[in-house]
């Protein structure tokens, strides 16, 4: 998949991840795991809670990405980068979904 096919994609949280700000971090919590299951729970930092956030189903990256770059000190390159790794592990972890 080319770099403008991939920021030119939608995503919107899965309904079955919760989150909650807790001592200023944002956390996922799958609700269908069980409580014990540690490894399925997401510290998200400050960048992935903003991203997190936006995951609205009807924003591209491409509008995140420039959000991004705009909202912090950070280059188009790195946010790129930053911004397709991120979705590709909620991807991996069931936290987010493609739009249709």
């Amino acid at each position: 998949m080319s770099r403008v096919d991939k920021l030119n994609m939608v995503f919107r949280k899965d309904p079955n991840i919760v989150s909650r700000q807790i001592a200023g971090e944002v956390i996922l919590v799958p609700v269908r795991r069980r409580l014990g299951d540690v490894e399925c729970i997401y510290a998200l930092n400050e960048v992935a809670s903003h991203v997190w956030e936006r995951l609205d189903g009807d924003t591209s990256l491409e509008v995140l990405l420039a959000d991004l770059v705009a909202k912090f000190e950070v280059s188009t390159d790195e946010a790129e980068r930053d911004l397709l790794g991120l979705v590709e592990h909620l991807k991996e972890a069931g936290a987010i979904e493609a739009a249709s």
